[in-house]
């Protein structure tokens, strides 16, 4: 396992093409299925920073922008934000994709995952070399979101 990696070493992109399966009764992409997609980008992107297995801890932040429907391209981009001792803070951008190339975004989440061993145990992750300014402010928003968890933890929601 590497000391630290940076932020680009482990980001993630998922492209679909929306099918009848994945459109609800409103003939709109189903929120489940979108759910699934940025959990597995996310579970990647996290996979690939802490070079061992994961397990989600949490889903939150899940912000739908705007719709999608049958035979748009959805293109779902994670990065890591923010590390923490085993845990992992994901952000997952989806953008619907124009045949221009164009991407609008109709979704943004944060997922956090801890890496695990074999059994199942927390086990520690690389830290997080930052090199941008839009970095470091993902950073500074990781942690108040973390905060913000760990409150309403304590408060039973």
């Amino acid at each position: 396992m590497k000391e630290a990696k940076t932020v680009e070493e482990s980001i993630t992109e998922q492209v679909h093409l929306l099918m009848p399966g994945h459109i609800n009764g409103s003939g709109r992409l189903f929120g489940g299925q979108l759910m699934e997609w940025i959990d597995i980008v996310g579970g990647i992107t996290a996979k690939r920073h802490a070079e061992c297995d994961i397990t989600t801890a949490a889903i939150d932040n899940l912000q739908f922008k705007a719709g999608a429907f049958i035979n748009d391209t959805i293109v779902l981009i994670g990065r890591i934000t923010h590390v923490g001792t085993t845990s992992m803070e994901i952000r997952v951008d989806t953008y619907l994709e124009e045949l221009s190339g164009t991407r609008k975004p109709i979704n943004r989440a944060y997922l956090v995952y801890v890496a695990i061993d074999k059994d199942g145990r927390p086990v520690k992750v690389p830290k997080l070399t930052l090199t941008t300014e839009v970095q470091r402010a993902e950073w500074e928003g990781a942690v108040k979101r973390n905060k913000l968890r760990k409150l309403r933890r304590t408060e039973g929601f």
